[in-house]
C-alpha cells in the first residue's frame, strides 16, 4: 500500500497525555477533599470569575434579551431536530421480556438515569450545539435531573446564548464553572446536592482526561478526546467545501485533528492551497486556534485507489467522517470504523 504524506502532523494526539494526567488527578484530589470552596478557587484562578456558581434565574431569563431573534430561531430549530431524533432512537429501543426455559425469564429494561451532567464548551470556544445534543436528548431519555456547566468568560459569567439553549432544552441547575473543576462538581454533587450518574459533552484534553479519571465512580458518554474530522474526497468533490468542512473542526480548538485522505493529487494541492486564507477569515479566536490545529495536527493523505482510502479511513477512525466522492454509495457499505 502506497501511502503518501503531502502534509503530516507534527504533533498526534497524544502529545502531552501524561503531563494532562498529573494536572487533572492532583486538581480532582483537591476539590473533593476541599469541596466547594476548592471548586470556587479552581474558577477564580482558571476562569478568572468571581460571581455565584450557581447561575440564577434573573441571570438565565436576561440571556435571551442579550443574543437576536435569529439566533433564538436557529437554537429552537436545532433544538426541535434533535429531540425528533433523540424520540426516535428511543422508540427503536424496546422493553421485552422471554421465557428462555420453563420459568426462566430474561429482560430487557430502559431505566431513566436519577441525574446527568451534561457539560457545555463555554470558555474560549462556545459551543451552543453541545448544550442541545446533551440536554434535550438527556430531557427526551427521561432523566430525573439534569445538572448543566459551563465555562464563564471571567466576570461576564457564562456565554448567553449558552444559557439560553441550555434552559430552553430543561436543564435543572447550571453551573458558571468549567474544566475540570466543572466535571467534578457535577461529579460530586457539589453546589447541587446531586451527585451525577453519568457525565456527558465534549471539552478539552483537561475535561476528557477528568472524565477517563473518574469513570468507574461515575459513567460517562465516552473517552472522547478533541474533536477530528477526516475527509474523504476524489476529484469530482469542490475543493472549496472540502476545505471549509476541515476548518470547520480545526477552529474548534488547537488540538483538533483534520484530515483529508484523497485519490487527487490535484484535489489535495487545491484543497491546501485554500486553506490559509480560509483560516485567515475566522474570527480572532477561531483563526488562532485553527491555525495551530492545522499546522500541529492537520494531515494530507494520497491514496493510489479507494481501497486504500478505506483503510487509512479505518486505521484513524476519525470522530466525524465526510465522504465526497463519485463512489459514496460504495465508502458508505465498506467502511468501517468512524463515528
Amino acid at each position: 500500500m502506497a501511502v503518501t504524506y503531502l502534509k503530516r502532523a507534527e504533533k498526534t494526539p497524544q502529545t502531552g497525555t501524561d503531563e494532562t494526567r498529573k494536572i487533572v488527578e492532583t486538581m480532582l484530589a483537591k476539590i473533593e477533599a476541599g469541596g466547594e470552596e476548592a471548586a470556587i478557587t479552581y474558577g477564580k484562578e482558571l476562569d478568572g470569575y468571581n460571581g455565584e456558581i450557581v447561575v440564577s434565574r434573573d441571570v438565565i431569563d436576561s440571556a435571551g434579551d442579550q443574543i437576536s431573534q435569529q439566533l433564538k430561531d436557529d437554537i429552537r430549530f436545532s433544538y426541535d431536530r434533535v429531540t425528533k431524533f433523540a424520540e426516535a432512537q428511543k422508540q427503536s429501543i424496546t422493553e421485552f421480556e422471554t421465557e428462555l426455559s420453563p420459568g426462566l425469564w430474561a429482560g430487557q429494561k430502559l431505566i431513566p438515569i436519577e441525574t446527568a451532567g451534561c457539560y457545555v464548551p463555554g470558555g474560549r470556544y462556545a459551543h451552543v450545539a453541545s448544550a442541545i445534543m446533551s440536554i434535550a436528548t438527556a430531557r427526551v431519555a427521561g432523566v430525573e435531573h439534569i445538572v448543566a456547566c459551563t465555562a464563564p468568560r471571567g466576570d461576564a459569567g457564562p456565554n448567553p446564548a449558552i444559557l439560553y439553549a441550555m434552559d430552553q432544552c430543561g436543564a435543572d441547575n447550571i453551573l458558571a464553572l468549567g474544566g475540570v473543576q466543572g466535571i467534578a462538581a457535577m461529579t460530586f454533587g457539589l453546589f447541587t446536592g446531586r451527585p451525577a450518574r453519568i457525565l456527558v459533552g465534549p471539552g478539552n484534553r483537561f475535561v476528557a482526561e477528568a472524565k477517563r479519571t473518574l469513570y468507574g465512580r461515575v459513567g460517562i458518554d465516552m473517552f472522547a478526546g478533541p474533536t477530528e474530522i477526516a475527509v474523504i474526497a476524489d476529484d469530482s468533490a469542490d475543493p472549496q467545501i472540502v476545505a471549509e468542512d476541515l476548518v470547520s473542526q480545526a477552529e474548534h480548538g488547537p488540538d483538533s485533528p483534520a484530515w483529508l485522505i484523497t485519490t487527487s493529487r490535484q484535489l489535495a494541492d487545491d484543497v491546501m492551497g485554500r486553506m490559509d486564507g480560509l483560516i485567515a477569515a475566522l474570527p480572532e479566536v477561531a483563526r488562532n486556534a485553527a491555525t495551530v490545529a492545522w499546522r500541529d495536527y492537520g494531515e494530507v493523505i494520497l491514496c493510489d485507489s479507494d481501497e486504500e482510502a478505506v483503510a487509512v479511513s479505518d486505521e484513524y477512525a476519525a470522530e466525524h467522517l465526510e465522504v465526497h466522492t463519485a463512489h459514496d454509495d460504495w465508502y458508505s457499505a465498506t467502511l468501517r470504523n468512524y463515528g
